[in-house]
């Protein structure tokens, strides 16, 4: 998820998850009409260390697109895995900053998050993605949601989340689900954003199949 204008302590990801230093890598971010944002990703049955790296690579490649949120569909893997981070550092109202220094950083990652609950309130809120650069919309979601989800330890968690990381969790798993945030516009923004629409998918279709 791009930059947007808890309760709950949220889980984070140190090197001491997996007991050896980990090296970070960027990955490419697919962008819209890859078929593969349109796949579902399938539960994670055992934590690996080639999913925890996977996870730093997830992050690493977040914060290089100044992003807040990336599941796994976007950087093309289909195993139900998240990350986020939604602690904001501004430069100004609806101009959030680089965190170039790893202290201001506290990324999340959610293996097989679902959603188990949710509130009757909902909001609506501009909403920007990785995947669909250059584009935003309003979307409602509700304000608050019960998540269910495992660690990279393979433990079992569920907490209630509100603000930001409810919304950026319900725009992540609808990832994984293969759903996007465009598809919850409504239908004249929609139809405003077709042509861009449009020219994006045959731009990534044309280097899909470029040799």
């Amino acid at each position: 998820m791009s930059p947007l204008g808890g309760r709950h302590t949220p889980p984070e990801l140190s090197n001491s998850d997996s007991g050896s230093v980990l090296i970070m890598t960027l990955l490419p971010i697919r962008k819209y009409g890859d078929p593969i944002l349109r796949e579902k990703a399938q539960p994670v049955a055992v934590v690996t260390d080639e999913l925890r790296q996977l996870a730093v690579d997830m992050g690493e490649t977040m914060y290089a697109a100044n992003g807040i949120g990336l599941a796994a569909n976007q950087i093309g893997r289909l195993e139900r895995i998240l990350v986020l981070d939604v602690v904001q550092t501004d430069d100004g109202p609806g101009k959030p900053r680089k965190r170039q220094r790893t202290n201001e950083r506290q990324l999340e990652v959610y293996l097989n998050p679902e959603i188990v609950d949710s509130g009757i309130e909902d909001d609506s809120y501009s909403e920007g993605c990785l995947s669909i650069p250059g584009l935003e919309g309003d979307v409602f979601r509700p304000l608050r949601i019960t998540l269910r989800w495992m660690d990279l330890e393979g433990a079992n968690h569920q907490a209630d989340f509100d603000g930001m990381r409810a919304r950026v969790l319900q725009h992540e798993i609808d990832h994984l689900d293969g759903i996007l945030f465009i598809d919850r516009l409504p239908e004249a923004r929609r139809a405003s954003l077709a042509g861009a629409l449009n020219r994006m998918k045959k731009e990534t279709l044309d280097l899909m199949a470029a040799p």
